[in-house]
């Protein structure tokens, strides 16, 4: 059996296509897929109890004084880039090459490595884990990374007063504190299987620049990563990053500089890869797939990245799971990823995509009944819904797909359309504020494991309790208790328990996905070395070089 608990690095389907095609459909139902050499352990390497590969990094190839160049369709969100806070795609993508934890999630592998850790977390007993901090360790100012800096990194995220959405995903932890001025103590709650991958969702950071001045800190963060962050984008829509000279780690900056623009509109992001005026850009529209294919790589890479309809389930209509479910079996799926979606989208068939390793069928399965939507809808009596979406452009074309869909099944829509910061902005806290809600997610960014997958979503009281009003309900306490049952357990009982998890969640529907998408990306081949495009939110240039 599949270790439920691995990381789930993916097929790559790479390719490089001369011509153009008729539609972006037959361009993505014609990907070659290509088994990585990391989809098995390399000979001589070890692997944790979580089953990831810790081979020892290769030496880093030699670095130039290239100039990598991007543009993100993802625009800055409104809190920052302090790691304690800040879940945009755009800051958590400049995190990457800027902060590190004790350990770090290669974005584009998938694998576990030691960052700011010597090595990898060493366990002492089943409660007990020690990390050694890397030798020369400098923040971006020049101080020295301490111990005292670890564990206020770690407070600081869960203390309850900052409400940080990171303290969920590590729930088992009781204390850090520090053995001495090198080593970290880490104490858990409980037998936690999954602690070295976990440690890396918390970024180090100087205690007394942020204790100074928190503000000018989410403004200008100083971390220890290979790059520094030189212009924060906020009044240029350019991030401007240069290679940080004092780096001791495992992933040093192969360019001297990077500039990422800020460009939402998908014509204008697609042209500035066409003209080279950038090396690469995220969120390829699929109607441009079949051009960029004719002069770049293009790659598009299956993940758990989905578009979710998110239900106020405190108040009338919604609080009626019928309403909720009759919503989601009314939806026109097979259209939505074959036309909305250029075939780079699956029907979802459970909370998680079928290519991870905890995949299972839920026990309730929307795609292909919208007779069932109406039979519901005829016992509720429902006949007008709210639904608010956020205005991604990769997924325009199923918007009006999915108005239409509720319409054809007897319901009067008022829709509103929002850009993402304002959607939370309207519905937070604010219990009457709509119905539904259709937006993008992908908390794979910090990891691919199904507990931290669910965690994100369905244990943290900023969604279940601020958004969804779900928190309290029965079905809400039962995956709590599930959650718990799999933290402590490993193998087949974990495992169970995350399918029956997958199988409320479905049936109770307080946050679903419609579907998970492939992550199209297209990059220009020639200037950039070793690029890897990812399956998760984002672009990564962690370990590439530039010949520009």
């Amino acid at each position: 059996m599949t270790n439920p608990m691995g990381a789930n690095t993916s097929r790559r389907n790479l390719f490089k296509l001369a011509g153009s095609f008729g539609a972006a459909a037959a361009l993505a139902g014609g990907l070659a897929a290509c088994s990585p050499a990391d989809s098995q352990p390399t000979p001589g390497s070890t692997t944790t109890a979580a089953g990831t590969d810790t081979t020892p990094a290769s030496p880093a190839p030699a670095a130039t004084d290239g100039k990598i160049t991007a543009a993100i369709s993802y625009e800055l969100g409104t809190n920052g880039y302090d790691p304690m806070s800040t879940t945009a795609a755009l800051t958590l993508a400049a995190n990457w090459h800027t902060m590190e934890g004790l350990t770090e999630l290669h974005p584009a592998t998938r694998e576990i490595y030691a960052a700011l850790g010597a090595d990898l977390p060493q366990q002492v007993d089943e409660t007990t884990w020690e990390v050694t901090l890397r030798d020369g360790a400098v923040f971006h100012d020049g101080t020295p990374v301490t111990t005292d800096d670890v564990v206020f990194s770690f407070e600081r995220v869960l203390n309850p007063d900052n409400a940080s959405l990171y303290a969920s995903f590590i729930p088992f932890i009781d204390t850090v504190t520090a053995k001495d001025d090198k080593a970290v103590t880490i104490k858990t709650k409980y037998p936690f299987s999954l602690v070295p991958e976990r440690l890396a969702v918390v970024k180090i950071v100087p205690k007394a620049l942020v204790e100074a001045d928190q503000k000018a800190f989410d403004l200008a963060p100083v971390g220890t990563g290979p790059y520094k962050l030189t212009d924060n984008g906020a009044a240029s829509q350019v991030l401007k990053f240069e290679r940080f000279d004092e780096y001791t780690g495992p992933q040093p900056a192969r360019a001297a500089t990077m500039e990422w623009q800020i460009i939402p509109d998908d014509s204008t992001r697609t042209n500035a890869l066409s003209s080279d005026s950038v090396q690469a850009i995220d969120s390829v529209p699929a109607a441009n797939l079949a051009q960029l294919a004719e002069s770049k790589s293009v790659a598009a890479e299956q993940g758990f990245g989905l578009l979710f309809l998110m239900f106020n389930c405190g108040s009338a209509p919604m609080d009626d799971v019928r309403n909720r479910q009759a919503v989601l079996y009314a939806l026109d799926y097979d259209r939505i990823c074959k036309v909305g979606m250029s075939d780079l989208a699956s029907p979802a068939k459970s909370f998680v995509h079928e290519a991870h390793p905890a995949f299972k069928e839920a026990k309730v399965q929307y795609a292909g009944n919208t007779e069932k939507a109406k039979e519901l809808l005829a016992e509720t009596g429902l006949k007008e819904v709210r639904l608010l979406s956020s205005d991604h452009g990769w997924f325009a074309a199923v918007r009006p797909m999915v108005k239409e869909s509720l319409e054809a099944a007897g319901l009067t829509v008022t829709y509103e359309e929002k850009k993402s910061a304002d959607v939370y902005g309207t519905i937070d806290g604010n219990a009457g504020a709509f119905d539904i809600v259709m937006a993008p997610g992908d908390p794979s960014v910090f990891g691919d494991d199904a507990d931290l997958l669910i965690r994100w979503w369905y244990a943290g009281d900023v969604w279940t309790d601020s958004r969804m009003h779900w928190k309290g309900q029965d079905s809400y306490n039962q995956v709590q208790d599930l959650l718990e049952t799999a933290a402590t357990s490993t193998g087949d009982e974990q495992l169970g328990a995350w399918h029956s998890i997958f199988d409320i969640v479905s049936e109770n529907a307080p946050l679903y996905p419609i579907f998970h998408r492939k992550s199209p990306t297209a990059f220009d081949p020639e200037t950039l070395q070793d690029f890897k495009p990812i399956a998760v939110t984002g672009l990564s240039f962690v370990g590439v070089g530039s010949t520009k």
